[in-house]
Formats: C-alpha cells, sequence, structure tokens
C-alpha cells in the first residue's frame, strides 16, 4: 500500500505567509504530470499558478476557492504512478508526523532533520533522487525536482524540538520567474518569534533579498502597529437580525481585508505612523504641454507619448538635480539612521485595478526617453491589471507619480510609499482663467501636489524640485531639447 505525497504550499518567493486559492486547475482523480499547474492563488503582490512537484492520481485537494491557506501548510495530495492506494488515500487532513514522512526527503538530506534521524535516510533518500531526475528544475527550492544535472538546494537549521506541521513551511519554493525574498530557515524563524511581518520588511540584501540584520533593526526599532483588525470572513444581512450596536443599524455585510488590500492598508499604515511628512503643491500653467502633444500627434497619430509619460521625464529630470528625494531611511540594529541614495531612478506609478491600488515601477527610468517611458508604463499597467506583476515589479521603486487626475480630481495630499520619501501627485488638466502677459485669458491648468518626507530635506529642497517639473511644464519645449 502507498501513501499520496502531500505538496505544501509554497513560498512564492515575495516573503509573504499566506495566499487566496483563487481556483483549481485540477479535480480529484486526475493525471498530472511534474510541473503541470495544479492551483491559481492570489497573493498580495500577484496572481501566479502553482506548478506540482509531483506526477500521479490527484487523491485529495486542500481547500476551497475563495479561502486564505497558509504558506507551509497542505495544498494538494498526490498518489505516485503506478501506486496502489490505501484505504487511508482519501483522508482529508493528514497528520502533522504523516505529512512529513510523505512530502519531504528522509534524514540528513531534510532541511529540518535531526542526527538521529539519518539512519533510515539511505533507501527513502535514493527513491527521492530518483524521482527527481524526472523535474523540469524550474518548480522547488529546499526540496523536489531540480532536473538535469542540477542538484536541490538543502538547508540544515537546528531544532529543539520535533518537526510538525509549522517547521515543514520551512521548506520553500518558488514559482518559476518569481525572484523574491525567499529567506533563511533562521532568519524567518527569528521573525516568527518576534512578531515581524516579513511582507512589510525590505531586504537588504541581492535582489531584495531579507537578511538577519533587516529583521533585527525591525525588532529594535518601535513601530506603531495601525494595522486593522480583520473579522473573520463572512456575510450577515439584515434579514438575520445582526445589528450594529453603536448605530443600531442593521449590517448587511462584512469583507475580509485581505490580499491586495491588507497589503496596502499594512503600508499606508506604516508611511503615516514613521514618515514626518510635509506638502507642497502649485498650480501649472499646461497649455504650452498640451499643444506640443498635439502637434507631435497630429504628425504621428500612434507613435505620441501621453502627457504623463512628459511629466514622467520631468520628474527623472528634477530627481537628477534634487537627489534627496530619490532616497531611503534605513535603521539599523542599534537605532542609528542613514540615507541611502541611488545610482539610478526607478519611477514608480499608481495604477487603479481590480483588485486594488498596485505602484509597478519603471526601472531605470531616468535612461528613458518620454517615448520609451510611454511604452514601458502602458506595458506596465496591462502587466498589473492581469495580475501577473512580479515583486521586483511592485517593489523597487524609488519614488512615485501618482496621476489622480484621470479620477476627475485636482489635488490630494497623498500618502508616501513607504520606504520611499516622496510622491508627485498630478491633478486633472482644465480650463481655467490664468493671467498672460498682464491679460486674463482661459488655459489648460493643472495642480502639482509634493508631499516628501521632512528628514531627508527641507522645504527648499522641495520647493525646488516642484517648481523644476512646473517650470518644464510650463516651457516644455526648452527643457526637452536640455534632456
Amino acid at each position: 500500500m502507498s501513501e499520496p505525497k502531500v505538496f505544501l504550499l509554497p513560498d512564492l518567493g515575495e516573503g509573504l505567509t499566506e495566499a487566496e486559492l483563487v481556483n483549481w486547475l485540477v479535480s480529484v482523480g486526475d493525471e498530472i504530470r511534474v510541473d503541470q499547474p495544479i492551483a491559481e492563488v492570489e497573493t498580495a503582490k500577484s496572481m501566479v499558478e502553482v506548478p506540482s512537484p509531483y506526477a500521479g492520481t490527484v487523491t485529495v485537494l486542500h481547500g476551497e476557492p475563495g479561502q486564505t491557506l497558509d504558506v507551509g501548510k497542505p495544498l494538494i495530495s498526490v498518489l505516485p504512478a503506478g501506486s496502489v492506494a490505501s484505504a487511508d488515500d482519501a483522508a482529508p487532513a493528514p497528520s502533522p508526523d504523516g505529512i512529513a514522512a510523505s512530502s519531504t526527503p528522509s534524514g540528513s538530506d531534510r532541511p529540518d532533520a535531526t542526527p538521529g534521524a539519518a539512519s533510515s535516510a539511505p533507501a527513502a533518500a535514493q527513491a527521492y533522487r530518483e524521482e527527481e531526475k524526472a523535474g523540469s528544475g524550474n518548480v522547488l527550492i529546499g526540496y523536489g525536482t531540480p532536473g538535469g544535472n542540477s542538484q536541490a538546494r538543502r538547508t540544515r537549521a537546528p531544532r529543539k524540538e520535533a518537526p510538525g506541521v509549522d517547521d515543514l513551511s520551512l521548506l520553500r519554493t518558488r514559482v518559476p520567474g518569481k525572484l523574491g525574498a525567499v529567506i533563511s530557515p533562521l532568519v524567518r524563524r527569528m521573525a516568527r518569534e518576534h512578531g515581524v511581518d516579513l511582507g512589510n520588511v525590505h531586504g537588504s540584501g541581492d535582489s531584495g533579498l531579507i537578511m538577519r540584520r533587516d529583521v533585527e533593526a525591525v525588532i529594535s526599532t518601535p513601530v506603531v502597529d495601525a494595522r486593522p483588525v480583520v473579522e473573520p470572513e463572512r456575510v450577515v444581512s439584515e434579514t438575520q437580525g445582526d445589528a450594529d450596536s453603536r448605530t443600531g443599524l442593521g449590517i448587511s455585510s462584512r469583507t475580509p481585508v485581505k490580499g491586495v488590500r491588507k497589503a496596502v492598508a499594512a503600508n499606508m499604515s506604516r508611511s503615516r505612523a514613521e514618515i514626518p511628512e510635509a506638502t507642497v503643491w502649485v498650480d501649472v500653467d499646461a497649455t504650452a504641454l498640451v499643444e506640443l502633444r498635439a502637434g507631435l500627434k497630429k504628425s504621428d497619430p500612434h507613435n505620441t507619448p501621453g502627457l504623463l509619460a512628459f511629466i514622467a521625464r520631468f520628474v527623472t529630470a528634477g530627481l537628477k538635480r534634487f537627489p534627496d528625494l530619490n532616497t531611503r531611511i534605513e535603521t539599523a540594529a542599534d537605532g542609528s539612521q542613514e540615507i541611502v541614495g541611488f545610482a539610478g531612478i526607478n519611477l514608480g506609478f499608481a495604477a487603479q485595478t481590480d483588485r486594488g491600488l498596485m505602484v509597478p515601477s519603471v526601472r531605470n527610468a531616468d535612461k528613458l526617453s518620454a517615448r520609451e517611458l510611454d511604452a514601458e508604463i502602458r506595458r506596465l499597467t496591462a502587466v498589473v491589471r492581469e495580475g501577473k506583476a512580479t515583486p521586483e515589479q511592485l517593489g523597487s521603486g524609488t519614488f512615485t507619480l501618482n496621476n489622480y487626475g484621470v479620477f476627475g480630481v485636482d489635488g490630494s495630499a497623498a500618502i508616501i510609499n513607504h520606504p520611499e520619501v516622496a510622491i508627485l501627485g498630478v491633478g486633472r488638466i482644465m480650463d481655467k482663467p490664468w493671467v498672460v502677459n498682464g491679460e486674463l485669458a482661459v488655459r489648460k491648468v493643472t495642480e502639482l501636489t509634493l508631499t516628501f518626507d521632512h528628514r531627508v530635506c527641507d522645504g527648499g529642497t522641495a520647493a525646488g524640485f516642484l517648481r523644476f517639473v512646473a517650470d518644464a511644464i510650463e516651457n516644455p519645449g526648452s527643457v526637452l531639447a536640455d534632456l
């Protein structure tokens, strides 16, 4: 009799601890192959397909669409091809010991193994290596199917207690193409013991890797936890008699705060709790820029940058002159702080999607022309609206540009996108009375609003940057000629 292999929900390479099960791509009884997508899950960053490390027959689906699952907990059970099912194969929830035995290799090859377990390793390890050879090499880290001549990367962490289901969360996987904050078991355990949410930690290592010093810095820095308390998911109508104690009104619904909305809420709360922000604004005559674009569009109707691309070009030029606004503040383990500058600009821009507000960033935006910026903004907007954005695309910005004018709004004191130090908002462009050469005229006017972290610069720097962008919009020809 063979036992099914239990595949645990992988760490999707984003340092997050949970994901919402959106849709199953297989059913109980289906025959699946190695690396076949089995489910669509949505994290606070993106929606991805999860591939299976096992081939065989699906026996159990551990979850229902819409359910939030913890990373490291059972996702699917698969009976290996050619195996004979035992009477317990269809058990809905295997015990922790059963999961450890069926989903991970035995002995010292296992990340959570103890020295005493090594004696049972050879046979199981050999069988496991044989199964690995059938893999494609693009699924798992720590265990799974490396394929080819490569070897599975394993780590060994010291243990003080017997392994259980929670400890198996240290066995992480990465979805192909997702280069995220995959960190060591030691750092994860430190974060768990001190209540540190890794989803809000900015990694200082390569590709955003979260290091031990990053978690120690959070632990040593008092932070006001303003995250919302999330109610269990349920919907209650007035007809069920559930009334609000404060207002006396019937409660028509309850909507859980999760996914993107949960991540945005936590990040905005942290921004307001940590950053001493200030806001400056100015009205700008955008008539010349509107006319410039209209002229370009008349000569080349299919390849003319949008107004936001021109403004983005002015912003990158302004940040080169006022680099204090293109920085980040880091806090060391001893509580000391330093301002970190960057040799380049990753320009984030706010994009409204069905999943909420997303902020993808254009990498090395300072090296792109207005036309190139326009193409990249359009491409990234399509990516985030499809739910395909990667952690790098959503978390690598150094400055954010927010065009809330598309919603018919004139101005807003925006919240800085932590850990950045500034955000520029652009209001709607509308006809207004304006004095030109001593004469009253109707002009195309917009409002620019800059919110900045007062720790990195004073009002003079902020005003200088804002005035530079405003002057560029009012006189785009001369400015573009110098860029």
